[in-house]
């Protein structure tokens, strides 16, 4: 899904390209339901492992009003991400997949041109 992107209501930064499949909805509209609380998720990345970034993924239970960070809505649930991880993600697809005995959320990023042997990290 693509969405008009505004920063602070004030000056338009372009369109953000991160889908959640419906899968991924539905898994977290219940994990907030679970909660109890929560007003949607922030993606973002930071730098570690061995391939230099990893996704982060954080439930957002109070407004964020910094403005460096964006929110879009995707399917009724509201995402936030950052303007510095904002190059990193566009394009980005998140699924919630179950393989066996293990399920969690998946990327799947365009940008990515490599991953590391453990699938925790990536680089551009």
């Amino acid at each position: 899904m693509s969405s008009l992107i505004w920063k602070n209501n004030l000056s338009w930064i372009g369109y953000l390209m991160i889908t959640l499949t419906e899968t991924a909805v539905a898994k977290v509209k219940e994990m907030l339901t679970k909660r109890g609380r929560g007003m949607g998720i922030m993606i973002g990345v930071k730098t570690t492992g061995c391939s230099g970034l990893a996704y982060t993924l954080e439930y957002v239970d109070d407004p964020i009003t910094d403005p460096d960070h964006i929110k879009y809505d995707n399917q009724g649930v509201d995402v936030w991400t950052d303007a510095k991880s904002l190059v990193y993600l566009n394009g980005l697809t998140m699924d919630w997949a179950k393989k066996g005995l293990n399920e969690g959320f998946e990327f799947v990023n365009p940008n990515e041109s490599a991953r590391c042997g453990c699938g925790e990290s990536f680089t551009v």
